[in-house]
């Protein structure tokens, strides 16, 4: 076992705390009935938002336009919006916002780094919120969207009524390692194509780790390694995001745009911890601990481990925690599905959950 000490498995437990507090409500499989998702819609408004001199956002709004709002954050960063993403939410009572953040989907400049932070995109929501003159709303958000959808609440929680959160991502540095190569320690041969595609071509340099040997490619001169390092990127994240796999969806991700977008912002918010402090959105909670939250975590997400969304909701005594007993990472898979569509539906009718 020498080989396994200070390994990342070992670096994200150690941000763990195991000791069970008596005090809080006790997870739960499922808030209500396992439901499905609701039918396709499309939206009934589209536009895009100019948010300063080099980006523009895509916006989308479904359902009922005199309803209650609702954000819906999606992940990435770079994953952009997908039609299925309209579906969590009951269309006759819902007001559904949607956006493609900066570098994201519809969004311009595709794939740009530049000008693009965490700080920056909290302000586009609150941009966005005032575009559309939506006093406060429920944020719903994924992955990286519950960074994000945590970040904003932090930053204006008087706008939030409340949260629904999945696959819990803190942007910790542990929690990027674990990404890098503790993932490995699951899926070795996922783990050693993407370590083959960062030695491709020109290789790492001396001493330079992982993440960086993708950065140098990714925001290299060399269009064609750029996108072939893309391409290693998102199909790697692909092959570890389900319980069972899913090559259908695998392939999506090494499409070239999507898989782009996803590579380029990912390293890009890795390289820069997020731009955050690490730890800063579990010592920042006290801001938006006063206000209703659920919390859906697949029990086998080896993309964002379980132990970080039970740190949360330790650290959140009024959250609802739905562990999903048969579900990876993805939002798809449909243990998950159906807990986010029990959360959206709890909370249409009593607003708790």
């Amino acid at each position: 076992m020498r080989g396994l000490q200070n390994n990342p498995l070992d670096r994200l437990l150690q941000t763990m705390t195991t000791v069970r507090d008596t005090s809080l409500p006790p997870t739960a499989s499922a808030i209500v009935e396992p439901a499905p998702l609701f039918p396709p819609i499309a939206p009934y408004r589209t536009g895009f938002l100019a948010v300063d001199d080099l980006h523009t956002l895509y916006w989308e709004e479904c359902g009922n336009p005199d309803g209650e709002a609702v954000l819906f954050l999606h992940g990435g960063p770079g994953g952009g919006l997908s039609p299925r993403h309209r579906q969590f939410f009951d269309p006759s009572h819902y007001r559904i916002v949607l956006f493609d953040q900066r570098g994201a989907g519809q969004s311009t400049p595709h794939g740009e780094v530049r000008d693009n932070t965490t700080p920056l995109l909290v302000d586009d929501i609150e941009k966005l919120r005032e575009m559309l003159g939506i006093s406060r709303w429920l944020v719903f958000g994924g992955s990286w969207g519950s960074t994000l959808a945590l970040a904003y609440g932090q930053a204006y929680p008087q706008r939030c009524t409340g949260f629904i959160l999945r696959g819990i991502f803190l942007c910790t540095q542990a929690e990027i390692d674990w990404f890098m190569d503790g993932m490995g320690q699951f899926f070795p041969e996922a783990h050693a194509d993407f370590r083959a595609g960062a030695a491709e071509a020109e290789g790492k340099e001396e001493g330079e780790g992982l993440l960086q040997a993708y950065a140098r490619k990714l925001f290299g001169t060399d269009k064609p390694a750029a996108l072939r390092a893309a391409r290693s990127w998102s199909t790697y994240e692909g092959r570890c995001a389900f319980l069972r796999p899913n090559e259908e969806a695998v392939a999506d991700l090494a499409a070239d745009a999507l898989s782009l977008s996803i590579g380029r912002l990912e390293a890009h918010y890795f390289v820069h911890a997020g731009f955050l402090e690490d730890g800063q959105l579990l010592a920042n909670l006290d801001r938006i601990r006063h206000l209703p939250a659920c919390i859906v975590q697949g029990r086998y997400d080896m993309i964002c481990p379980p132990s970080v969304a039970y740190q949360l909701h330790r650290a959140w005594p009024g959250s609802r925690l739905v562990m999903v007993p048969d579900a990876g990472h993805s939002a798809s898979e449909p243990g998950n599905s159906a807990a986010l569509v029990g959360a959206t539906e709890a909370w249409r009718k009593g607003r708790a959950f």
